[in-house]
């Protein structure tokens, strides 16, 4: 059979992404990513498992393979399985787009937009120097930005500590740019009440992640306190992660991500979750070309969409950035803060496959991407 899938590869590459690349008996070829930051080696034995079960598949069943790679084991779901499953339910969709003809946003009922509103990084882990990025960034063509918060902070701290927030949200907001603020989950609950509280005067974009993901009643409760928008989903993995929170009416943005929350499949199902309870779509993407083109395909579909993260010239991306692996850079050109729709098909992007098995090459026997470890004046371990 043409569809039959006959390869599966995965190609661990700078800075911190994994890549994937599967193969039909045809010849056709997608590409997917199962990034999980932090965490390459146990992406990497997922993949081993997943090639193992998957070659000889029928490509074109995407759902089945789906049900099976989430259902078919005892234990399912989390981190590492959801993330391999991305990737691999990316680079099938890739595949059945390019072998009918069309972009993938056209299988998912077609395109209720021509652009895409974007954001880029600003400041760092640590954030500094916010005027200088946030002056690029607008010069580049953004409209909107990201920072992080704050850095490390006790889980209560001096509300001193919050005033440099402030104040850089402020100097950022001064140059005529949005600006989303992400807590990172490193800002415990007496804290964050406090910071948002300060911050909503600013008006930012949003606030993400003021408290972990492990806090639905808690981040529902800090909802109610402000009028900012509150966004999240990053550490979310499926449609039932996302489920507390839009029945405790917690957030106004959902984040999930593509290459963490089970691929195109389930980001386009989660889409439709929450815009039953008109919450706003933005998915997580701090990662590759790969994920943010499969991230761009949902959106465009989805009426519920509002901005997309994109990782180009963040402060991880050392090695390679956003538009290194692509033979066409310019389909993800920036203009008065919009990226145009993608019209390829597939994913709309072309991959350099033969600079990826270079870079992989290169990059195997390198120690793969960790975050941070931080801890207080007392030894004691901290929120990355």
């Amino acid at each position: 059979m043409a569809s039959t899938i006959t390869k599966i590869e995965i190609f661990r590459v700078p800075p911190r992404w994994l890549f994937v690349r599967v193969e039909t008996q045809d010849g056709t070829v997608g590409w997917g990513e199962g990034t999980l930051e932090g965490h390459t080696e146990a992406i990497e034995g997922a993949y081993q498992d997943l090639i193992r079960r998957f070659v000889g598949w029928d490509a074109d069943r995407i759902q089945d393979i789906w049900q099976h790679c989430y259902r078919a084991r005892f234990y399912r779901g989390g981190p590492v399985l959801m993330s391999a499953a991305s990737g691999l339910d990316i680079a099938l969709w890739d595949i059945k787009g390019k072998r009918l003809g069309v972009p993938v946003w056209q299988l998912l009922g077609g395109k209720v937009r021509d652009r895409l509103k974007v954001y880029g990084w600003i400041g760092g882990d640590k954030p500094s120097a916010v005027v200088e990025g946030a002056q690029g960034r607008k010069e580049q063509g953004f409209t909107a930005v990201k920072m992080n918060g704050t850095e490390a902070i006790g889980w209560i701290d001096s509300p001193e500590q919050l005033q440099d927030t402030v104040a850089r949200v402020r100097d950022v907001r001064a140059l005529g740019l949005d600006v989303g603020v992400d807590f990172h989950g490193r800002v415990h609950k007496g804290m964050a009440k406090q910071l948002a509280k300060l911050l909503e005067p600013l008006q930012p974009l949003f606030i993400e992640e003021p408290l972990l993901a492990s806090q639905p009643l808690e981040i529902a409760d800090l909802s109610k306190q402000v009028s900012t928008p509150i966004a999240l989903g990053e550490r979310l993995h499926s449609r039932s992660d996302f489920r507390p929170y839009l029945e405790a009416r917690a957030i106004d943005i959902a984040q999930p991500d593509v290459a963490h929350c089970g691929g195109i499949s389930e980001l386009h199902r989660i889409a439709s979750l929450t815009e039953t309870y008109d919450v706003a779509l933005a998915p997580h993407c701090p990662l590759g070309p790969i994920a943010l083109a499969a991230c761009m395909q949902v959106d465009i579909a989805a009426p519920n969409f509002c901005i997309q993260e994109l990782s180009l010239q963040m402060h991880y991306n050392e090695g390679a950035d956003l538009l290194t692996y692509l033979v066409d850079p310019s389909v993800f050109a920036i203009k008065d803060g919009y990226v145009e729709a993608l019209q390829g098909p597939g994913l709309g992007i072309e991959i350099n496959e033969k600079l990826v098995r270079e870079y992989t090459e290169q990059y195997h026997d390198q120690k793969p991407w960790i975050n941070a470890v931080w801890t207080g004046k007392d030894g004691s371990l901290r929120e990355w």
